[in-house]
């Protein structure tokens, strides 16, 4: 569902996506260790006895991650999950048929590359098995009928990426003089908004991205560039997703500009020029480990058999630390001591620890905090109350993965230079809603990374429904793949290709966190309550609060075990 095309346009946020094969293995419901047989920390003789230092509640990627860091920081981690595999969205299928061997994802399908997914790789053994893409090829817009390449850019590889990209010092400039995607009033438009000023930020009024857009940059960057990028890294709705809360860098910008004491009017340019700057500083000042594989900051990248491979390694590195298909139940306190309460495949489990961490998604969480944090349960209603600011709404959407041989796509050359379109020289291709066409994104998986499919096949992976078609969460497979199908025929392919090779289907009902308006208040709401919980060693985290996109969870993994760390010393 990223954010990066993939990790982003699916549920990228970057989301939603899956493996039989590479999915880590379930662990035999026979030898489940009950809490007597953890092994336990040595306990202060003014504290009670506990089972763990920290319970990490939730295996998708921002625990898994998290469960790592601190058993690296010897803190004794459990990590708990209610499905049978870690990885949450995270799946990766292999298949094999007459035609050859398929490599695929039913959820994010790669990462924008930071030093943290770099950091674990190295840790846990695995950074022989990262790929990365091909830097010079970019992803498309498919508008009037036609495929746009996007400039390509420090900080701009991938389409989250391609996002900062056009609030960059160059970015605007580009998108200005290079194709025909705008028009020339829309380019005129966009080039006094970046290099002369725009109109300031109305006061008291929380902005959504569509308002920010269309203020600084005009309506045509808005609905041509921005709005199917939304589309494809929260498969949400610009019309109600907060600027602050969805895109914080890129609306720190505006900051940036009008800081500059010349800069009156705020023109953008100067301020992604300021931030750039302060970006390089910040990475020379903490360069990559010598010892790490080589990286560009951005570039899309997977590993060899799949983005599972990650969380089957943290799983193999925990072994007994991880419990699957542990549902958490209830947490309770009993002086300084967390009790949490699960129902598992043996019956009901108790385990005590001086911390706990939740990780897993607020529709999911119900009311097993309501004993140590009340108003926790109403806050993280199921239902959506925008006006009174609760809930988070997770839309559905739908990851359909499909291949064709290379001769069912058009014959036709590219515009730069980039070749036929059989090849598929690029990310992928995003959708504007103008262009009536349902699907979200598609992103050129094999294409991305080559050895996933036969050499005279394209892998096709495509995201469908988000915040503005639900109804894909009611619809049936077969619809779902007909739509697609009928999509790519009017995108990519020839009218009479074969009927596409169909590897795998998967529709996430609650996909990827909407940062609707509202959504900032929302958490420092929940901060209040993690604050008046005496004591503390009680955290509610998710991609709902630190980012939606693969690297944005696995940064949080890192970051939050220092965190923890910190108050276990503290005890």
């Amino acid at each position: 569902m990223t954010p990066r095309l993939p990790t982003t346009l699916a549920l990228a946020a970057v989301g939603c996506l899956t493996a039989e094969a590479f999915a880590p293995p379930s662990t035999p419901r026979g030898n489940l260790s009950p809490p007597d047989l953890l092994r336990r920390s040595a306990a202060p003789s003014d504290q009670a006895e506990t089972d763990c230092d920290c319970i990490v509640v939730g295996g998708g990627i921002s625990g898994s991650t998290l469960a790592h860091n601190l058993h690296n920081s010897d803190v004794n981690v459990l990590l708990t999950e209610a499905r049978d595999y870690l990885g949450g969205n995270v799946r990766s299928e292999v298949v094999s048929d007459e035609d050859g061997e398929f490599v695929y994802e039913k959820g994010p399908n790669s990462f924008a590359t930071q030093p943290s997914i770099v950091r674990i790789a190295h840790e846990l053994g695995i950074d022989d098995q990262l790929v990365f893409a091909d830097e010079s090829l970019p992803p498309w817009v498919n508008y009037g009928g036609k495929l746009h390449p996007l400039p390509k850019g420090q900080g701009g590889k991938g389409p989250k990426g391609q996002i900062e990209l056009v609030f960059g010092p160059n970015g605007v400039l580009k998108f200005g003089l290079v194709g025909d995607l705008l028009s020339w009033p829309g380019k005129i438009r966009a080039g006094i908004g970046a290099f002369v000023g725009h109109m300031p930020a109305p006061e008291g009024k929380e902005e959504t991205i569509q308002d920010w857009v269309r203020r600084i940059l005009g309506d045509e960057v808005f609905y041509r560039i921005i709005d199917p990028f939304v589309s494809g890294v929260y498969a949400g709705d610009p019309t109600t997703l907060s600027m602050k809360a969805a895109l914080p860098k890129i609306s720190r910008i505006e900051q940036y500009s009008y800081a500059i004491e010349w800069n009156k009017f705020g023109a953008l340019f100067y301020g992604g020029l300021a931030r750039q700057v302060e970006l390089t500083k910040e990475r020379k000042a903490d360069p990559p480990d010598p010892s790490w594989v080589e990286f560009e900051y951005g570039n899309p990248g997977s590993f060899k058999r799949g983005l599972s491979t990650l969380p089957a390694a943290i799983e193999k590195e925990l072994g007994e630390r991880v419990k699957l298909e542990w549902k958490l139940t209830k947490v309770e306190k009993d002086g300084s001591v967390y009790r949490a309460t699960y129902d598992t495949p043996d019956g009901e489990k108790c385990v005590t620890a001086k911390s706990i961490v939740t990780t897993v998604p607020t529709h999911a969480m119900g009311s097993t905090l309501e004993p140590v944090l009340p108003g926790s349960a109403d806050l993280f209603s199921r239902e959506r109350d925008v006006i009174n600011r609760k809930g988070i709404y997770y839309p559905p959407v739908a990851a359909v993965t499909v291949a064709y041989p290379k001769a069912a796509f058009k014959d036709v050359e590219l515009d730069n230079d980039f070749g036929n379109l059989r090849e598929l020289p690029g990310f992928g291709s995003l959708n504007p809603r103008s262009e009536g066409v349902r699907t979200l994104g598609t992103l050129w998986s094999s294409s991305l990374f080559p050895g996933r499919c036969p050499a005279d096949y394209n892998i096709l992976l495509n995201y469908i429904g988000g915040s503005r078609d639900p109804a894909i969460g009611s619809m049936d497979d077969d619809d779902i793949i007909a739509a697609v199908d009928g999509d790519l025929r009017k995108v990519l392919l020839r009218s009479d290709a074969p009927d596409p090779k169909v590897l795998g289907i998967k529709v996430w009902p609650t996909a990827i966190p909407q940062y609707e308006l509202g959504h900032l208040d929302l958490m420092a709401e929940l901060g209040e309550m993690e604050e008046k919980n005496e004591g503390g060693g009680l955290w509610v985290c998710g991609n709902y609060r630190s980012g939606v996109a693969f690297p944005d969870c696995v940064t949080f993994g890192y970051d939050h075990a220092k965190v923890v760390k910190e108050y276990l010393d503290g005890r």
